[in-house]
């Protein structure tokens, strides 16, 4: 199962993350199988690569609880909703 989850990156004290698919079974510092983007809590920016995560989570990959909140104030799963109505 693939997870969207956040990886650790920066120095002590200076944490920023990047937005990973991995697989559940990785560690949090393991080969991530695509990184789709970055968040750092410090500056509150985000960027993110939607279509990538777009393809991810229709394929069935669970975002974590602090990245589905980073994309549900992106408006990743507005587009997603779009997405699945639109071949229906």
């Amino acid at each position: 199962m693939v997870k969207l989850r956040l990886k650790r990156c920066g120095r002590k004290q200076r944490a920023t993350y990047r937005i990973v698919a991995i697989d559940v079974r990785s560690r949090r510092e393991g080969r991530d199988l695509r990184k789709v983007g970055f968040y750092d809590p410090i500056n509150n920016q985000t960027h993110l690569n939607v279509p990538a995560i777009l393809s991810f989570l229709e394929k069935g990959a669970q975002p974590t609880g602090t990245v589905h909140d980073i994309s549900k104030k992106a408006g990743v799963f507005t587009q997603l909703s779009l997405n699945q109505t639109k071949f229906y």
